[in-house]
């Protein structure tokens, strides 16, 4: 899935016969962190909410974005990171809100460096709430801090409702899980009710939110909850 983390290299998986320790003097997220609470700070002097948004490929992200952007416009302003190709940047621009891509190059999680890197391409004087759409992804981008105010993880109806406890590091640090395409919910297979109690089982704090970017169902209560 990407090279930092070697999970891509077949040789790195299933080597239980060969693991040895190696004492680290330095935490591996500590550079990470540095950036992160550096971001962290800047947004928090420009009174920016920061949300980090984390779904599997296909959840509907880039679809949400844009609805949120035809209601918010310049008060809101999104980085978006993809393996390829900026077409879901020019997509959230059409919307009607700025938006720059990062192209991580197979990397499949974005960190707190190549986000402070693209911050001073916005103009942030207007802007309230600061989206950072991840690389499609349950898996890596749980364990970087970007510098964001929350974790906010969308899960669509066409994914199967087991998916919470399976990704559960994730879904144990969100404050916001967001039900999509729930427009779909008469065609589908979809327990709403499980995947909402197994979220608040891991996060007894989150918000709970359902909504269709299709038909506009929930947005409003969307948009007021993310905006400071």
């Amino acid at each position: 899935m990407c090279e930092e983390c070697g999970c891509s290299n077949p040789s790195t998986m299933f080597l239980k016969n060969r693991v040895r320790k190696i004492e680290l003097q330095v935490p591996v997220l500590q550079a990470n962190q540095t950036y992160a609470d550096q971001n962290r700070a800047l947004f928090s002097a420009q009174g920016i909410h920061v949300i980090n948004l984390i779904s599997s490929p296909g959840s509907g992200k880039t679809t949400l974005l844009q609805a949120m952007a035809r209601i918010l416009g310049s008060r809101m302003a999104v980085i978006v990171g993809d393996l390829q190709t900026d077409r879901d940047a020019v997509r959230i621009r059409d919307a009607g809100c700025q938006a720059v891509q990062i192209e991580t190059q197979g990397a499949c999680h974005l960190d707190a460096k190549i986000v402070s890197e693209k911050i001073p391409t916005l103009d942030l004087s207007h802007v309230k709430l600061l989206v950072i759409e991840n690389v499609g992804n349950l898996v890596c981008p749980a364990s970087y801090d970007l510098g964001e105010n929350e974790k906010v993880v969308l899960l669509s109806v066409t994914e199967g409702d087991d998916k919470v406890l399976k990704y559960a590091p994730i879904f144990s640090r969100v404050s916001t899980m967001i039900l999509t395409k729930i427009d779909l919910l008469p065609y589908v297979d979809f327990d709403t009710l499980r995947a909402e109690q197994e979220c608040i089982s891991l996060s007894p704090q989150a918000k709970i939110l359902r909504i269709s970017a299709k038909t506009g169902e929930g947005m409003e209560q969307l948009t007021t909850r993310f905006q400071r």
